[in-house]
């Protein structure tokens, strides 16, 4: 049995102290109150005479609300995922809304089950990178709604999208590796889906306008220890470029690289994606494509709560990744002989 805390003041007494009625000591805490101001004076000082403290769980359940948003990632531990959680909850806080968090581990399948469970316990979702197919995220966005996108862009989703060009990213890497005099290249593959196909054809879209780029794909993943297995596969090709799914699998990369003496750039020069705050103080500091995971998390917060409003969001939008130049890459070494 749930009991009262002897001190727990209720909404009854309030009413007494105040003169009025429960109803109106309810609309006047919940911001409903449109009647004489000096009423809902009156009930705020014997609020807080009283030390009253509404019961926000039990208002939730009664109006249909939590003020919560969900927040749904493939991998929480990535620098660049707690970035945005970082700006989003930071925004949604200013409006009075908390965030809650759900981590899918990379998985395309159970995706879509957690997004619904931790739907049923917020008011909104925002979901971010997330792994799923293009018509499973479109059937969820419309069971689930309201739903932001971020990371992630999907024709004919009935929701506001921030998305990251990561193709056109790619092919500026590799066009940036080709004029440093790189011919040979290895990409690292991230997991299964939207993203890593998007880099896959980001440098296509290069290596189609020259001759005389050879490519080669190995498996890889979307952590550091996914960049440290594949060094193997990676030294086995003789590529002197190598480009990895995002910054974590390159920061494994390069020390697997290090660690068998294969120089980086020297030998091998590597990139990244994301521009994570490691990336600027490992060594050699990681050439990479920066992208504005402040801003995302920011900008997703004021489309859910235009959405939440009941406004209309602002445009979806496609950002540009900036390329950050750093040690991680130099010309190929010369030719024996």
């Amino acid at each position: 049995m749930v009991t009262r805390r002897p001190d727990a003041t209720t909404i009854a007494e309030v009413a007494a102290r105040a003169g009025v009625s429960a109803s109106t000591v309810s609309r006047v805490m919940n911001g409903r109150f449109a009647g004489d101001p000096g009423v809902a004076d009156r009930v705020r000082a014997a609020a807080s005479e009283l030390h009253y403290a509404p019961n926000h769980l039990a208002r939730s359940f009664a109006m249909g609300q939590t003020s919560a948003i969900a927040f749904l990632v493939p991998d929480l531990a990535n620098p660049s995922s707690q970035a945005v959680l970082a700006a989003l909850s930071s925004a949604a806080a200013a409006d009075g809304y908390r965030v809650l968090v759900a981590d899918s581990a990379e998985s395309a399948t159970d995706e879509p089950l957690l997004a619904a469970d931790i739907r049923r316990r917020s008011d909104a979702l925002v979901l971010c990178a997330p792994r799923m197919s293009d018509a499973e995220l479109i059937r969820s966005a419309e069971a689930l709604a309201p739903v932001v996108l971020l990371n992630r862009a999907c024709p004919g989703l009935p929701a506001p999208t921030l998305s990251v060009d990561s193709r056109a990213g790619f092919e500026h890497l590799t066009r940036h590796l080709y004029s440093l005099g790189h011919r040979r290249f290895v990409y690292v593959e991230g997991p299964d889906g939207v993203a890593n196909r998007n880099r896959i054809n980001g440098i296509g879209d290069f290596t189609a306008t020259v001759d005389d780029i050879s490519l080669v794909r190995v498996p890889g993943g979307g952590t550091s220890e996914d960049g440290l297995a594949a060094v193997g596969a990676v030294v086995s090709t003789g590529a002197t470029a190598a480009m990895a799914f995002n910054d974590l699998v390159a920061v494994g990369l390069v020390h697997g690289l290090l660690e068998r003496g294969v120089a980086v750039p020297a030998d091998v020069s590597v990139t990244g994606f994301d521009d994570i705050p490691f990336a600027r103080f490992m060594s050699p500091s990681l050439t990479t494509q920066s992208v504005p995971h402040q801003m995302l998390g920011e900008l997703g917060w004021a489309r859910m709560r235009a959405l939440l409003r009941e406004d209309a969001p602002d445009h979806d939008l496609l950002i540009q990744p900036r390329l950050e130049v750093r040690r991680s890459t130099a010309s190929p070494p010369s030719p024996a002989g």
